[in-house]
């Protein structure tokens, strides 16, 4: 039996049996507008910075493995809002994998942050990451939140911030996927529904990957006020950034079981697209359609350019390669705000894949259903 066969089997197994025993208790009902209201507020509240200066933001990536959307947007949205000084920050300077497609370079790596602010991040962002016990980066998460950095783990990345130890007795958030594995590893906690964004002592979490977003705006809210966080919504192309969530409608069934054992199976992807890059592409754009193109379980992007790595819109440096022959290429929408670019593109995977790839690659990334998002 090859080894991707037994991987197959073996993650066919897991999905239904979390999809048979029911992966969660019932959901209590969602909290109403009002109580909304008061969740986003005590967030912005608890997310006001508490020294005096510029604030420092770490964006926090493992070199070997870090989530694309996870890591882009947060360094792009609050790099567009200019409330502070913002890093991508890895164990190493240098190339950055990103998953499930792209590189980027590290801004900086912990030692020379380290050297450059001995007093710490104002705010640590963390993202999903491939292995979520890394010892170098649990060690530095650890050492910035005892120096008093408040960490916000973006989906998956909650993960990581337990393995810190800095879920213990909190409420949190987190991706769906997630939940089971977080109660049972971190007791003492607590998880939150319908919240896209939670924050219990200086620890953020949020639910799945397009809660990054509404939660920098919030993090941009308590930095530069609500006019700038206004301002900023509406260039991307964001109606709110409350953390109304309903919780619902995400979670394994049998059939979505089946999609996930298709999408996990390697040997699946058939297609490899190119997607052309330029300097000053836009990086909420490019990973919203990059992400969800290649969580379809059909293809793999690869970034081309003539002229080889390029600097996108919030100038972190992007790895590319010279085209080879006649692939197709990812469509990325012009006169489009950034983050519309996902509605655009879930459309087209409707289109060519049909509603149930569709449902899927909106369940990993945890986003909402839009009511006709997609003419008929």
């Amino acid at each position: 039996m090859s080894r991707q066969m037994s991987a197959l089997i073996g993650t066919a197994i897991l999905a239904l049996g979390l999809a048979a025993c029911g992966s969660r208790a019932p959901l209590p009902p969602p909290p109403d507008a009002a109580a909304v209201e008061r969740q986003a507020q005590a967030f912005v509240d608890a997310l006001k910075p508490h020294r005096e200066g510029r604030p420092v933001i770490a964006v926090l990536a493992r070199n070997e493995g870090t989530e694309i959307t996870d890591l882009l947007l947060p360094h792009a949205v609050l790099q567009r809002a200019d409330v502070a000084d913002v890093l991508v920050v890895a164990p190493r300077r240098g190339p950055v994998a990103l998953y499930p497609a792209l590189q980027v370079e590290a801004e900086q790596d912990f030692a020379g942050f380290d050297r450059a602010h001995p007093g710490g991040a104002d705010y640590v962002v963390v993202p999903a990451m491939e292995v979520d016990n890394d010892p170098a980066v649990l060690g530095w998460l650890r050492q910035q939140a005892q120096r008093g950095a408040k960490v916000i783990g973006v989906c998956s990345g909650a993960r990581v911030v337990g393995q810190a130890g800095l879920l213990d007795g909190r409420r949190f958030a987190g991706h769906w996927y997630d939940r089971s594995t977080l109660l049972e590893r971190h007791p003492g906690a607590t998880h939150v529904p319908h919240q896209r964004y939670v924050v219990d002592r200086g620890v953020a979490t949020t639910t799945g990957i397009t809660a990054s977003v509404p939660t920098m705006l919030a993090l941009v809210e308590a930095l530069g006020g609500r006019a700038k966080a206004h301002a900023l919504a509406d260039e991307l192309g964001v109606a709110s950034w409350s953390p109304a969530h309903d919780s619902a409608p995400f979670g394994l069934t049998a059939g979505r079981g089946w999609e996930y054992v298709l999408n996990k199976a390697a040997f699946w992807r058939n297609q490899r697209w190119h997607v052309d890059m330029q300097d000053g592409t836009d990086d909420i754009a490019l990973a919203l359609a990059v992400d969800a193109w290649s969580r379809t379980g059909h293809i793999e992007v690869e970034p081309v350019s003539s002229s080889g790595p390029v600097s996108l819109r919030s100038g972190l440096v992007l790895a590319t390669q010279p085209a080879s022959g006649e692939r197709p290429r990812l469509p990325l929408a012009t006169g489009l705000k950034p983050v519309q670019q996902l509605d655009r593109t879930l459309c087209e995977i409707e289109q060519r894949y049909g509603d149930a790839r569709r449902e899927w690659v909106m369940q990993e990334m945890e986003y909402p259903a839009m009511p006709g998002a997609c003419p008929s």
